[in-house]
């Protein structure tokens, strides 16, 4: 069975406990629910460096990547360093995250917030708003165009912007107008192989309304300048931070060596 598969199947079981914990009705009681989102799109727009740091302590592929990394000892530093949004693992069997840990990181910075989740049901993008996420992630490769449609603008009627994650070009078939940002995926899920390059053959293929950004195998300035000539506008990185004993740092020291060379 393929990871994503198994993420998927096990995602279905997770979400039928969560609506059984907590109703719709309770997700929008949150206090949160009604907070004024800030929106990821309109920062990379105006970002000179496009950087979203990633927080996040395992993956399938690397399942030790900092496991006992902490909301409070991360997030304000990569605020600190410069970023322009923070993307927040939510998945807790394959990745080691919570919905707990952007509830932690809402109260800590005012950057905009990704969801990174495997968003499968609308439930999850009501949980989203309902946590203090700013944006969330829809995955064409777990999505039909129908549901990236459907969720796509349930989102947008919740005032959260869209990140519609793509591998290969034929998933463009799937982009709705309601989507805020495009982002190719450098990592081959079936293979688990990473080339930026990939980002650089697809770029022509993208949307001209979205936001473009390239996401995975993203580990020093010279990689974001040539990406940025082509014509992408943000960059997702996360192991390259985490995999350190401290990654706000890390993005700090990353950030410095990037404004060097732009």
């Amino acid at each position: 069975m393929h990871i994503l598969d198994k993420i998927v199947a096990h995602k279905k079981g997770e979400i039928a406990k969560s609506k059984e914990q907590q109703s719709i009705a309770s997700l929008e009681s949150n206090t949160l629910f009604d907070r004024e989102t800030n929106s990821l799109a309109a920062a990379l727009r105006d970002s000179n460096t496009g950087i979203i740091s990633e927080f996040k302590r395992r993956s399938p592929s690397k399942p030790t990547i900092n496991l006992d990394a902490k909301v409070k000892a991360v997030v304000p530093k990569y605020t600190e360093a410069g970023v322009i949004g923070i993307s927040v693992l939510t998945d807790n069997h394959f990745f080691g995250g919570s919905s707990q840990d952007i509830m932690d990181a809402r109260k800590l910075v005012d950057t905009p917030l990704l969801r990174k989740e495997f968003i499968i049901d609308e439930y999850q993008i009501i949980e989203a708003k309902a946590i203090g996420a700013d944006a969330i992630l829809l995955i064409t490769e777990i999505l039909t165009k129908e549901e990236v449609k459907t969720f796509s603008e349930l989102a947008k009627s919740l005032h959260l912007d869209v990140l519609l994650e793509i591998h290969t070009e034929k998933q463009l078939e799937k982009y709705a107008p309601s989507v805020d940002i495009i982002g190719v995926n450098n990592r081959d899920l079936t293979q688990f192989t990473v080339d930026p390059e990939h980002s650089v053959r697809l770029f022509d293929k993208l949307p001209i309304e979205a936001v473009k950004i390239s996401e995975s195998g993203i580990t020093n300035p010279e990689t974001i300048s040539r990406l940025r000539d082509v014509g992408y506008q943000g960059f997702l990185i996360g192991e390259r931070f985490m995999n350190t004993t401290d990654p706000g740092s890390a993005c700090k020291e990353f950030m410095n060596s990037l404004n060097l060379k732009t």
